[in-house]
């Protein structure tokens, strides 16, 4: 087994040995630095990232640029939209933006297919991140329509925490209030609350959670 597909191995350890051959064999590696725009919206997709280290944000843009967070991708992870438009040639509905460096895999769509038909452990991969990722979206409508903002920036947190695997979130206001499609003030009156209850501490740029 050659080193990349030992990398490979480790981020995808359900991988057979013959698919991971095939990838290193006919796939595409990749490094994106953090802050880079690696798919807009409207922007026609002709293969998949497979993340190996790393972190990217997934989100909708809206007419006036604001952000609505969808999920995160970590190693040992796929864009389950970029799957379905690479599979029906159509065009990305979504962004996908590097948080933390990534090296990743590029699986072109025409791999994509046969794989679906020939590699069952590719197959449970991608029947996998469509439930997970149609889930997580679950998760994300029901904390929009049914919480009220407090309650939301806490989920908010919750799961950047959970994505990074970190207490220390590097964000300013403005960037949350960005992604919770509200204003910056809300966002720092609602977090001098959480601070006052001991749920958070708030440094500039940096909120730190105890909970």
């Amino acid at each position: 087994m050659s080193e990349r597909e030992i990398t490979l191995k480790k981020a995808f350890p359900h991988f057979s040995n013959e698919l991971l051959h095939e990838i290193e064999a006919h796939s595409g590696f990749q490094i994106f630095k953090a802050g880079d725009v690696i798919m807009r919206t409207g922007q026609y997709i002709k293969s998949t990232l497979l993340i190996l280290k790393g972190q990217l944000k997934i989100y909708r843009e809206g007419d006036d640029g604001e952000e609505f967070l969808m999920y995160y991708l970590q190693p040992g992870q796929a864009c389950a939209i970029s799957l379905i438009c690479s599979t029906k040639n159509q065009t990305s509905q979504i962004t996908a933006k590097v948080v933390e460096d990534v090296e990743a895999v590029t699986v072109p769509l025409a791999l994509m297919d046969k794989w679906m038909m020939n590699h069952r452990s590719w197959y449970e991969f991608v029947i996998n991140t469509y439930r997970t990722r149609f889930e997580e979206v679950l998760e994300v409508i029901d904390n929009i329509a049914f919480r009220a903002m407090d309650e939301r920036l806490e989920f908010y947190l919750k799961r950047h925490a959970k994505a990074c695997d970190c207490k220390e979130i590097n964000l300013s206001h403005q960037e949350i209030a960005l992604e919770l499609n509200t204003s910056r003030e809300v966002v720092s009156r609602l977090l001098k609350k959480m601070e006052q209850r001991g749920l958070v501490n708030l440094h500039r740029n940096q909120i730190k959670l105890l909970f």
